[in-house]
């Protein structure tokens, strides 16, 4: 069984880093493989797990369109095959599966680049199901979405047993986490369980006015994350956020929020 979690919010509230410190907990605290699916166009979730990046799926999709276009222009394949007869379900599942980077117990593969201009819907169905069923091999899928849920919307992705919804420790991130926990209802995706996490927190301390205004959303809060002066450290020189020692504030407090909901769902 896989459990799949997508961490969602606005830009610059921290999911990569949240991101990278759930696979951290992952890979170390629970059994099984991991795949991290980069789904923000910027792929930098793999500086975050220590991973070089070298192939996305944008790039796969692209050059998967350009060589039928080009086969087309020439009278070759028909739009179901590439020349030599390789289906594009065929290419887009080898392609993506040599494009993994491998880490200790996770993998990551990264969405890269936004659609360009022509028709994606036949790529876009092909991707799905070949992201769904690289995804059955992993226990746990972990997403890191871009500022919206583009990707989920799109259906690319797994349904989702648990959504991370992050918010820094300011109005607008909040009023922006309850736009996007309102969002969820609108598409066409499984969300088991949705959950809002408060980033940043100077002393681990909310502040009342956020406080009051949690208390109106429709999703639960979770918990909250301190700022951790060694984290800004790796993140002010790239380094690997997996790195990150276990008395770290932010390590631990990740630690509390995952054995929360993986225990409340049998997924520890």
């Amino acid at each position: 069984m896989t459990t799949t979690i997508a961490i969602a919010g606005k830009g610059g509230v921290g999911k990569t880093t949240l991101a990278a410190l759930i696979i951290r907990y992952l890979a170390r605290q629970q059994q099984g493989a991991i795949l991290a699916i980069d789904a923000d166009p910027s792929s930098n979730l793999n500086m975050a797990l220590g991973l070089e990046l070298e192939w996305t799926v944008g790039d796969i999709r692209e050059d998967l369109l350009a060589q039928v276009k080009q086969s087309l222009t020439a009278g070759g394949a028909s739009m179901g095959a590439l020349p030599g007869g390789t289906s594009k379900r065929e290419y887009l599942d080898y392609q993506i599966r040599s494009s993994l980077a491998e880490g200790a117990r996770f993998d990551l593969i990264a969405m890269g680049r936004s659609e360009g201009p022509g028709c994606y819907c036949a790529v876009n169905h092909n991707l799905r199901e070949v992201i769904d069923s690289l995804s059955k091999n992993y226990r746990y899928v972990v997403i890191d979405n871009e500022a919206g849920l583009e990707h989920l919307s799109r259906r690319t992705t797994r349904d989702v047993e648990h959504l991370l919804i992050v918010s820094d420790p300011t109005l607008r991130g909040v009023v922006a986490a309850e736009r996007i926990a309102a969002l969820r209802h609108e598409l066409d995706v499984n969300i088991q369980q949705a959950y809002l996490i408060v980033n940043g927190l100077k002393d681990g301390v909310l502040p009342a006015p956020l406080q009051t205004r949690i208390e109106t959303l429709d999703v639960p809060l979770l918990g909250l994350i301190p700022q951790d002066d060694q984290l800004a450290e790796l993140d002010l020189y790239g380094s690997p956020l997996i790195d990150l020692e276990e008395t770290s504030p932010v390590v631990q407090a990740v630690a509390a929020l995952m054995s929360r909901i993986l225990c409340a769902t049998g997924g520890g």
